[in-house]
């Protein structure tokens, strides 16, 4: 038995407030019913078991800690999905997931979704009073499907996106690998030369009395600096981390490096096509399920996940409330569609098969996506090993240049 806190409305009118012992929650809601009161809100109470299981908890080991993994999400997703698609009702297929979490800390989570869907509130609302677990993209890709009531494909959807992402970061962490043991052993190298080796080197040369060249006077001159303010210099890059990550927590510093990012070479159009791609499928897809084109706008530009981004179309929205087409609302973020994207939704709007078109146009966008970024990805790898190579070898050379120096004084 649980012990249930509620607040109910009376037969007269008035608010009603207490504890209610039960079974479950749908338990609870009988026996509430029984008594003449209609609930309004019913929240489970910690008791001593409760609070035994939070006392061990304390215990627990760091990597038990209760975190929501990427694995997690994607297996509740896609079950989620695989249930509603059976015909399984939302509130029962939550049960089963929370019971079968795989984890405790999954299985409190899913609960808590359950608990406030079966209290009335949607699941994308729901879903949006954890944020930790799901992302705004996630939940406004979940509203777009109850709007629309294709809630289990978008699920499939959301599915997907998160297997191609983690495939994605797995591939780029795969060839991260060596070139980032390379960078590290370079690190180490480098501290090694600067605080042990290059001080010594530079006895030797005092001994002969011999003029150092340019480029080993610099090298020597920076091991000095970082033997005399090397824990400085730590404490200073540990700090600036420390600022760094506060301001970009803020929505004036994420907005500057969204921004930054955008203007990147290479990172900066793969951010703007895979915005372009994941909003033309989702407005697409609502558009296919029978929602207004203003709503569904709406809906879709959170799922963009940029927002420099989200603000540009936030803006062609209203372009389309005051009777524009689509293609000319657009037309004013040239970062995300081009002219030949512009061109293309124009003439699906004339043809009447505008969620068609834009669902075409995701889907060509992501192929093309793809492959830039397998190309990105194994350039990546040659040009850090190149860097680290030139970087290394500058500090040899400066070391090496000096020992022809050595034998013209002892000669």
């Amino acid at each position: 038995m649980a012990t249930f806190q509620y607040k109910a409305l009376k037969a007269d009118g008035g608010i009603a407030t207490g504890d209610i012992d039960a079974g479950g929650r749908q338990d609870a809601f009988r026996k509430m019913e029984a008594l003449g009161l209609k609930p309004i809100k019913l929240t489970e109470q910690q008791g001593k078991a409760g609070a035994k299981k939070s006392s061990g908890s304390s215990l627990s080991l760091p990597w038990k800690s209760g975190r929501i993994t990427f694995k997690m999400l994607e297996n509740f997703t896609r079950l989620l999905s695989s249930l509603l698609s059976a015909g399984v009702p939302l509130s029962r297929a939550l049960v089963i997931l929370y019971r079968e979490a795989a984890s405790p800390a999954a299985g409190e989570r899913w609960k808590a979704v359950h608990d406030l869907v079966v209290d009335g509130m949607s699941l994308a609302n729901a879903m949006s009073r954890f944020p930790d677990t799901f992302p705004k993209v996630y939940v406004a890709m979940v509203e777009a499907g109850e709007t629309g009531g294709f809630l289990d494909l978008v699920l499939g959807q959301i599915a997907d996106f998160q297997s191609r992402d983690k495939e994605l970061r797995g591939k780029v962490l795969s060839a991260m690998i060596y070139p980032v043991v390379l960078l590290c052993l370079a690190l180490g190298v480098l501290v090694f030369l600067m605080m042990f080796f290059i001080p010594r080197f530079k006895v030797l040369f005092e001994g002969f009395d011999a003029a150092l060249p340019l480029l080993t006077q610099v090298i020597v001159s920076t091991s000095e600096f970082c033997q005399s303010y090397g824990f400085f210099i730590a404490i200073g890059a540990g700090i600036a981390g420390i600022g760094i990550r506060n301001w970009l927590a803020t929505d004036r510093g994420r907005r500057k490096f969204e921004q930054s990012m955008l203007s990147l070479p290479v990172i900066g159009p793969l951010n703007a096509q895979f915005a372009m791609a994941r909003f033309c499928r989702m407005l697409g897809t609502l558009l296919n399920a029978g929602v207004p084109l203003i709503h569904g706008l709406n809906v879709a530009r959170r799922s963009i996940g940029n927002q420099i981004l989200v603000d540009a179309v936030a803006e062609s929205i209203e372009r389309v409330k005051k009777g524009d087409t689509l293609a000319r609302s657009l037309s004013d973020c040239r970062v995300l569609f081009h002219g030949s994207i512009l061109e293309m939704i124009s003439v699906a709007e004339e043809s009447g098969r505008l969620d068609q078109e834009l669902i075409r146009l995701a889907a060509t966008t992501e192929k093309d996506l793809d492959q830039q970024l397998k190309t990105a990805v194994s350039l990546m790898e040659p040009l850090m090993l190149f860097l680290i190579a030139g970087f290394i070898g500058t500090i040899f050379i400066g070391m090496v240049i000096p020992i022809f120096t050595i034998q013209d004084y002892i000669k």
